[in-house]
């Protein structure tokens, strides 16, 4: 009975060395709940980095691009914070030093930016928040500045609020609960700001509406919890151990001892690829996603010598990642959820029992941000243009906009989303979409010979933000509009300048853009993450 309800299985090899990945859907039988889909796959890619939440782009010259850039965020906050006050005395703090401090703001990625008493040092403070005033423990010595994590408040700051979640503290993903959500959005916005302002090169902006202004007010989320339609966890061989709120989670576990091999499933602790802090109760995502994850996790746990959990150190074991998705159907409203298992190897047999149990006990939000960007780009609407989508993903973007413009070109590295974003257009009769797979960071003389000179061009990169010949081209390409999407305000800023500005980066040509709007998007309360949206003018 339950191979019947596997419904047909589509396999395909990666690569030579790693088992083919398998994707099967597994119906409901009954039209009241949810219906549910499972994928069990191997590895990707390879080599793949098990211990990375993001994989780094690497620039000719080696350097990591990703790191770069948020050095050169934090260095701009340092000037920020001395430009601020004056000029601090000669101090020079050891590391595990107990320290009073004062947080004046926060920096990109939610880190508070501190300034020790009486001398001005600048330190970044896990937890901090502006206004605080508080007692830290020195972690790490730079050149000029200092991180640090919090040990006790002294002085709470105004818009302090209880962070509801019970892991709050020791996860690193919602560093921003105890700061009010109207607090985190000026927060966010001053970040995009001041980004945009120093790194891009463009002053300071006035407000919006008067004349001269390129920000634009951020965009609030409608929902500061529940928001999220996708949470991936990880499995592991040793669980964190919780050692209070005003304990660093980068520190090394005092004490090893205990099983050799635990059941882990939940999220990485900050700075350890290694150890998982089990989490029952997501507050940001949907409760019946909470459900599932908590009748995984019970499992896993009974089951242990059969289903062991992947150990990154050795190599060994089955499980290695959990995707819940949750959705909704468009024509019924009815509550949808796909659950992924990712496993070391092809032996979704093993699953099986797990797979009842779901489908037996039960029966993405980025909607605001779409319309944003189709606003942006400022189609005529009469079908005339052509639109360039550049890192496309599933064409969701450009789909949306296709029966406004004459064609869609969509260009994106994975094969797989390729296949997806035809599809995605096929499923929605368009027939003027053409989606081709290519690597941006490596354009070779060929690259624009598969679509005519486009009107308007959608730019999302990943974080390291768009390579420098990539640039270079979109300069040559003299597009009447660019609207670029953006995950890292640091990366995007550096791009704004390179295309906007003369003489820099060796980037040598006559065609210049004019920046007209910078609109933040808060997509993920209680977190430092924040999406923008630019939009470029060709200047005539």
């Amino acid at each position: 009975m339950a191979t019947a309800l596997l419904g047909r299985c589509l396999s395909s090899m990666h690569c030579s060395c790693h088992p083919p990945r398998a994707n099967f859907r597994v119906p409901l039988l009954t039209t009241r709940k949810p219906s549910l889909s499972f994928r069990v796959s191997g590895p990707r890619y390879a080599p793949r980095c098990e211990y990375s939440s993001e994989v780094a782009a690497e620039s000719d010259d080696g350097t990591h691009v990703g790191e770069t850039q948020e050095l050169e965020s934090l260095s701009e906050s340092i000037k920020n914070a001395k430009n601020a006050s004056d000029k601090p005395k000669n101090f020079f703090p050891k590391k595990g030093q107990d320290l009073e401090m004062v947080c004046e703001s926060l920096a990109y990625k939610g880190l508070g930016l501190c300034k020790v008493v009486d001398t001005g040092f600048v330190v970044f403070c896990e937890r901090a928040l502006p206004g605080e005033r508080l007692i830290a423990r020195i972690l790490k010595k730079k050149k000029g500045f200092a991180e640090a994590y919090k040990l006790k408040t002294l002085s709470v700051h105004d818009n302090a609020v209880e962070a509801p979640c019970e892991y709050f503290g020791e996860c690193g993903g919602c560093k921003t609960q105890n700061l009010t959500y109207e607090a985190q959005l000026r927060e966010k916005e001053q970040q995009v700001h001041d980004l945009i302002a120093r790194l891009g090169k463009f002053g300071n902006s006035p407000l919006s509406g008067e004349p001269g202004s390129y920000m634009m007010p951020i965009v609030p989320c409608a929902t500061p919890y529940a928001y999220r339609n996708k949470m991936e966890f990880s499995y592991g061989t040793k669980k964190w151990k919780s050692k209070g709120l005003f304990v660093s989670p980068k520190l090394e576990d005092v004490n090893e001892s205990g099983p050799k091999l635990e059941f882990a499933l939940g999220l990485h602790a900050p700075g350890r690829f290694d150890k998982i802090m089990p989490i029952h109760n997501c507050l940001l995502q949907h409760d019946v996603s909470n459900q599932v994850l908590k009748l995984v996790q019970d499992h896993g746990e009974r089951h242990l010598e059969e289903l062991p959990p992947y150990d990154v150190r050795t190599h060994e074991g089955f499980l290695k990642h959990l995707t819940i998705r949750s959705g909704r159907d468009c024509e019924t409203g009815q509550l949808q959820l796909m659950v992924n298992f990712v496993t070391k190897g092809d032996k979704k047999d093993l699953l099986q029992p797990l797979v009842d149990q779901i489908t037996t006990s039960f029966p993405q939000v980025a909607e605001v941000l779409y319309q944003k960007v189709e606003e942006q780009c400022a189609l005529k609407g009469d079908g005339s243009e052509v639109l360039l989508d550049l890192f496309c993903g599933t064409g969701t973007i450009g789909l949306s906009m296709a029966k406004r413009v004459k064609h869609v070109y969509g260009y994106e590295l994975v094969q797989e989303a390729v296949v997806d974003a035809r599809r995605n257009a096929a499923r929605n009769g368009i027939q003027n979409a053409t989606f081709i797979q290519g690597d941006l960071n490596k354009l070779t003389d060929e690259f624009g010979k598969d679509f005519p000179r486009p009107d308007v061009v959608i730019t999302d990169p990943n974080r390291p933000g768009m390579h420098i010949k990539l640039i270079k081209y979109l300069l040559q390409l003299r597009a009447r509009r660019i609207v670029y999407i953006s995950c890292n305000p640091a990366t995007c800023a550096r791009d704004l300048d390179l295309l906007c500005h003369t003489g820099d980066e060796g980037v040598e040509s006559p065609t210049r853009y004019r920046l007209v709007h910078v609109q933040p998007v808060d997509m993920f309360p209680q977190t430092p993450h924040i999406e923008c949206i630019t939009t470029l003018e060709l200047c005539e």
